[in-house]
């Protein structure tokens, strides 16, 4: 349930177009609703501005057509995240105004329109081609709450002038994420050409000494330039949520 929601059921009780008996019945669900298996949190948009999110990952496919299903019910969008190919076909199926994107794994049931609440652009910058699914989960969660986003690929420190090329477009953005791999250096460099606040995403590319991501982590951590907040490593949708908290409009 929405803020408008609410403050709609309010007004019609108000009104007496609607009795409390039945306001009351419109509100049992709230704030959770128990599916045995999940515990919905139906409350979660009006206390925080944003829907729960579904991380798909270890999830049956059954479980999850239950979930989004769910949620769906009640009208808004919904965002499913790290959604495997068989888990999308069965929520496809039962779900026909569902769409999943392969690259990201996201899988998302559009049925209001996308505002855009956002005071200027969220640009995602991705280090290598290998980064490309985590950058697209920041970039469609960035747009999902809210935010106009842009996006530049492969411009990785191996070959720094890419990177040194779209300086105009760094400062240009109200807040950049920084995917990376490997040694997780591209953040500390977009940081020290723009003024711009920078989200950092180290992904678990790389070869053995990567430890699976945990190098570029440490790197992101430790970098030297300052304005950088780091997520937790291939974690694209924590940092396209955050920058999209960071870009938006305060009423």
């Amino acid at each position: 349930m929405k803020v408008d929601d609410l403050k709609a059921l309010l007004a019609r009780v108000q009104a007496a177009e609607l009795t409390i008996e039945a306001a009351l019945a419109e509100l049992a669900e709230l704030p959770v609703r128990d599916l045995g298996f999940a515990r919905l949190d139906t409350h979660r948009e009006l206390r925080t501005g944003a829907p729960e999110v579904v991380f798909g990952g270890g999830k049956t496919p059954e479980q999850l057509v239950a979930i989004v299903a769910a949620l769906a019910e009640r009208g808004g969008n919904v965002l499913a995240t790290r959604v495997s190919e068989e888990a999308a076909a069965v929520v496809l199926a039962a779900l026909p105004a569902a769409k999943w994107d392969k690259l990201s794994r996201v899988l998302l049931v559009e049925q209001q329109p996308l505002v855009d609440n956002g005071r200027g652009t969220v640009l995602v910058v991705c280090a290598g081609t290998s980064d490309l699914p985590v950058a697209e989960e920041a970039a469609l969660t960035a747009q999902l709450f809210g935010s106009r986003v842009e996006r530049i690929h492969d411009v990785g420190v191996a070959g720094i002038h890419r990177v040194l090329a779209e300086r105009a477009r760094l400062e240009a953005a109200e807040v950049i994420v920084v995917v990376a791999g490997m040694e997780g250096a591209l953040p500390s460099v977009v940081k020290g050409l723009c003024s711009r606040p920078v989200i950092a995403v180290p992904t678990s590319v790389g070869y053995g000494a990567s430890f699976g991501g945990l190098a570029a982590l440490l790197g992101m951590l430790n970098a030297c330039a300052a304005g950088i907040t780091v997520v937790n490593i291939d974690n694209g949708y924590g940092a396209g949520f955050a920058a999209a908290l960071m870009n938006r409009r305060r009423a």
